[in-house]
């Protein structure tokens, strides 16, 4: 899949977030990518019924969970979506989380096992992007698949990212946003949103690379935490803090709202994230 299929920008909510009218109205938005999350099933039929509800935005997920999602199930899905929606789906996957996992040992092994069922099964390496945070998976994304899909990370974390993967590679880095030009008021609504990660030892251990300590790691998370993770401020400020990523290396960013109109924020954004595009 050639990035440009992407746009500059996407949309990331849990799988069963999009019904199709709010798909249909973010692509005429100019939003590029629909992101499922929240581990979708390996039949991916949500994929098909957004795909099928819109004409040319691309669908992706962020992630598939290798180990709740059979590979095998996974790459018939893809070539079922394949043929009826040529070129429209990107598969994203990844290893989750551990404390999610009945069985962790050793992901970085699973990972590679299940990129060779995906080869075996005749997935192409660039409709597969797989979700890296640390150097060895984001190495690991470059080698053996389109890229990385970094999650809940920094400015800083996508100019080493970058670094990592080399220019070709895909970086779509994701970010969240709260609308709302009063920062306490942000934070204390990105709030119940983010601090869940602060339980998640593979977010905790990339924070920490990334500069951030005890004290901004506690729960609920200092404000220079907050600020980091998530943009905030009236919708050409957002923007501004968006495109950053953009500059600094990125060739996506993947938009995710923590506001309870999420769909009125992206309506507010998009003439700000088209002037960026």
């Amino acid at each position: 899949m050639a990035i440009e299929q992407l746009g500059r920008f996407g949309v990331w909510r849990d799988y069963t977030g999009f019904a199709p009218e709010q798909a249909r109205e973010l692509e005429e938005l100019g939003y590029g990518t629909l992101w499922l999350g929240a581990s979708p099933p390996a039949e991916l039929s949500e994929v098909e019924t957004l795909l099928d509800a819109t004409e040319s935005i691309t669908v992706a997920t962020s992630i598939v969970n290798i180990w709740s999602a059979p590979a095998k199930q996974v790459a018939e899905s893809f070539h079922r979506i394949e043929a009826r929606f040529p070129g429209r789906f990107l598969l994203g996957l990844g290893a989750g989380h551990p404390e999610q996992a009945g069985n962790y040992s050793k992901p970085y092994d699973a990972l590679v096992d299940y990129l060779d069922e995906l080869d075996e099964a005749g997935v192409p390496k660039q409709q597969r992007a797989l979700a890296a945070l640390g150097p060895r998976v984001l190495k690991l994304a470059a080698d053996r698949t389109a890229g990385a899909l970094p999650y809940l990370v920094t400015l800083a974390h996508t100019a080493s990212a970058r670094q990592v993967l080399g220019a070709d590679a895909l970086l779509a880095t994701e970010h969240k946003v709260v609308l709302d030009t009063d920062p306490v008021r942000a934070r204390a609504t990105a709030r119940p949103r983010v601090e869940f990660y602060l339980d998640l030892q593979n977010y905790v251990a990339n924070l920490r690379r990334l500069g951030f300590g005890d004290e901004d790691l506690a729960k609920p998370g200092s404000d220079r935490l907050y600020d980091a993770l998530v943009a905030h401020g009236a919708a050409d400020s957002i923007a501004d803090q968006l495109g950053a990523h953009l500059r600094a290396g990125a060739d996506h960013v993947v938009v995710q709202v923590l506001d309870a109109d999420s769909q009125q924020t992206l309506r507010a954004l998009a003439p700000e994230l088209a002037a960026l595009s």
